[in-house]
């Protein structure tokens, strides 16, 4: 099939996967006009290739879970700790969040809001607070 039947049947779009093709995630064959030819393994790589990365994992997570997932010897083990790395680092992201929110609203709270020029938000982030 061509890109653009896999990208149908895939779920992505035919630029995500020449960029799949580019760094090594999948390699489909070349019909002897030297088009890609993508078989129906290429369009069930791609469709895990878009879960993992809905779920968040990065290119090379995503690359890992691919070679655990066509690795027969694998060990559940090693899948389950890339998934526990990748729910502390959401962990890391919420704490970080959290914390963006307060640092902003507290901000906003000393801010009077009215029609006069004075504005703490601007003033902390021109690094103008300490003055």
């Amino acid at each position: 099939m061509n890109i653009g039947e896999a990208s149908r049947q895939s779920g992505l779009p035919a630029k995500t996967i020449r960029y799949y093709e580019e760094v090594g995630l999948i390699k489909p064959s070349r019909a002897v006009n030297g088009y890609r030819d993508y078989k129906e393994r290429d369009v069930h790589v791609l469709r895990f290739l878009q879960r993992s990365r809905s779920l968040g994992f990065s290119i090379d997570e995503a690359r890992k879970l691919l070679a655990l997932y066509g690795d027969e010897r694998r060990q559940s083990e090693d899948v389950r700790k890339l998934a526990r790395r990748k729910v502390a680092e959401i962990d890391r992201k919420i704490a970080q969040l959290h914390s963006l929110k307060r640092a902003i609203g507290e901000l906003a709270d000393r801010c009077p809001g009215g029609s006069g020029p004075d504005c703490p938000i601007l003033e902390e982030i021109a690094g103008e607070h300490a003055k």
